[in-house]
This record gives structure tokens, sequence and C-alpha cells, in this order.
């Protein structure tokens, strides 16, 4: 199979879809890999690496057109939708359920996407969601202190506060991966920390594993309003895979924040769950509701594009040798991990949470393929 690999092009997006080393794994195998030149240089990875490991460097049109299979990072952006062809594989995170024009271009091309969000293991986990909500978790707690700070619009609070003086109060809605990472990180800065989800046995864990320093609290609209209003950030960590995220967080309990308190909305790629939530980017991150901060960029971890190329690569890349050395179709029979993972197929919706979210018709993937 032939493997291309194209640069981001997408606001601040300095990640890449495939590393040196998994070069080396897909020529092994016989498999030829095409990268676009400096593709890499976001990640501190420089086009002789790729040489090195026995790619070939070339231009983002030919990477594209002789590509079987395109391994990215972020789903596509306008400019990159000329590409598209029937039967060529995309295997990116790609988020579709806010994004009905993408959805559009890839059932008129009869794309076949693979969405790195939605490929799900028989345990429930996310093993390709996962590396990156880690980052997106520590980053939503970093992210909020600096954006607490006076000259950032913020209260001026210091994180973990001083002797005497007290340290901010964050909330984190959800306890997943994202959760737990940005309750860590908030803890260890010295804040004090809520959690907030709807699955008791979740915060049972989340207590075992903070030792009673995160407070935990059920879900449900009127504790998440009293617990917002109390904030001086709060993180929305919330996800149901392939689908829009629910709106927790409503416009009423923003208003009732204090002026100059933070959210940080890591849901924003399915649509975010905050009522008062619309994506923002790198060159942009900002903008203020009834006088609170929100950050909602779409695609946080590529301000740490070393840390979060290498994370995800180790992750990506047992499912990208699969589908390269069976075919798309054989892996998804062999691999239910992979099947789920397909969003769309030869000009079908396969993935029913993306339809429902879209209000769109769809088919199982074994009806289809």
């Amino acid at each position: 199979m032939i493997i291309g690999v194209p640069k981001e092009i997408k606001d601040h997006e300095a990640r890449v879809g495939l590393a040196p080393s998994g070069v080396t794994a897909l020529r092994e195998r016989g498999h030829t890999v095409l990268v676009e030149t400096n593709a890499g240089a976001g990640s501190s990875i420089p086009d002789e690496d790729y040489i090195a490991a026995g790619a070939r460097i070339l231009p983002a049109g030919e990477v594209w057109g002789r590509a079987d299979l395109v391994a990215k990072v972020k789903e596509p952006q306008p400019a990159e939708t000329q590409y598209f062809r029937p039967g060529l594989i995309l295997f990116t995170y790609l988020h579709l359920a806010p994004m009905p024009e993408l959805t559009a271009e890839l059932l008129k091309k009869r794309v076949n996407s693979v969405a790195y969000e939605t490929i799900r293991e028989a345990d429930g986990s996310l093993p390709l969601l996962t590396p990156m909500s880690e980052v997106a978790g520590r980053m939503s707690v970093q992210v909020g202190a600096q954006y607490l700070e006076a000259p950032n619009g913020g209260r001026g609070i210091l994180l973990g506060g001083i002797p005497g003086v007290a340290p901010a109060n964050v909330l984190i809605v959800g306890g997943g991966v994202v959760g737990h990472n940005a309750a860590k990180v908030a803890m260890g800065m010295g804040a004090e920390v809520t959690l907030i989800d709807k699955n008791l046995e979740r915060l049972r864990e989340i207590d075992d594993i903070f030792n009673g320093h995160v407070m935990t609290m059920a879900s449900n609209s009127s504790t998440i309003g009293e617990a917002v209003r109390k904030a001086d950030l709060v993180v929305g960590a919330v996800l149901i895979p392939g689908a829009s995220a629910p709106k927790l967080v409503r416009r009423e309990m923003i208003a009732r924040m204090r002026k100059g308190s933070v959210v940080v909305d890591v849901a924003i790629d399915q649509g975010g769950c905050f009522e008062t939530s619309r994506p923002t980017t790198h060159s942009e991150p900002v903008y203020f509701v009834d006088g609170v901060v929100h950050y909602c960029v779409s695609n946080m971890p590529a301000a740490v594009p070393q840390t979060s190329t290498t994370g995800l690569t180790n992750a990506t890349l047992p499912y990208l040798l699969t589908i390269a050395e069976q075919g798309l179709e054989h892996a998804c029979e062999h691999n239910r991990a992979i099947a789920e993972g397909v969003n769309t197929y030869q000009g079908e919706i396969v993935h029913g949470a993306v339809a429902e979210s879209q209000g769109r018709d769809w088919r199982e993937l074994s009806a289809v393929m």
C-alpha cells in the first residue's frame, strides 16, 4: 500500500501523522511512504529524518494524489477537499458531528474515512483518543492558569494561592481521561478541585485515585450551576464518542460567574459542552461572554507538537500497520476496533452517532462493505 503523510494546514497545527520510526516499520513490510515537504518541521522532524527512514519527499498534490491511504492528524481543511477521490482511505481525527460540510464532501467523493476518535476496543477504551486527551487535559489547567492572570483578562488569581491567601477554585465537568488529567495538574498546582460526573462508579474511582483530595459531585443541572457560579476556572471535559457534546453548562450559568473567570472547553472538537462555546484558534484563542474568558481552541495539543506527535503516533501506528497489511475491508472484518472507527464508506455514513448528530441517515458498515 502507498501511505501518504501531508503537512497539516490547520491554524498552528504543528503535529504530523507519522514519525520516521513509523516510516521504517511500514517500509520493512514492503509499503511505500510519501511525505510532504516539511511535514514534520513543526514537530522538529526534518525531511532528512524521513528520507533516512525510507520515505520519499514530495509536494502536497503528489502525496494526496498517489496515496492509497492518507495518515493525518486533524480533519481536512477546505483547501484539502480538492484531493478527495473515490476509494481513498483517510486515517485521522475527524470529529464529524459538528461538521456537516466536511461530512458532505466525504460522502460526495466516496472517501473511506477512519476516525481516530471512534476506534474503540472491546473494553470500551478509545486508544487513539487517549494520548491527546491526556495532553489536552493537562494543558487545560495550564492554559486556564495563564488566562486567570490580569494582563490576559482574568481575575488576577494565582491558581495555587500562597500561605494566607486562598487558591483558585477549579471545576472539572467530566471524569474521563481529560478530566482525570486536568484534576491531576490542578491539584498538583495547589488549586481547590471539584470534579463532576454522572457516573457514580467513576466518581468513586476518582476519590480513590486522589485519596479524597478532589471533591466529587454527581452531575445534575443544580449541582453544575452552583459549582460553576463558585468556580474561578471551569474545564469542560465531556465526551460522547462520535456524537455532539451535550451543553451541560448553560448561558445563564456563565452569566452568574464572576468577571474574569475562565472556561476552557476541551470538548469543542465535538461542538463544546458550554452553551456559549464556539471554536477558536491558536492565533485567536479567547473571547469574552458576560465578562468570562472563553478558551475553545479545537486543536490544543498542537501547542506542544513534539510531545503530541510522539504520543499520537505511538498509538496510531499499530492500527495503521493493520490496515496497510490487510486492506481496510479485511482489517474491519477481523478487527472490531477498526470497524468502529469507520465513519464514512463508499458514500454512506456508517457511524450512528455521527448520523444522529447531523440528522442524516446511516447504514451498518457490514451492510455496505
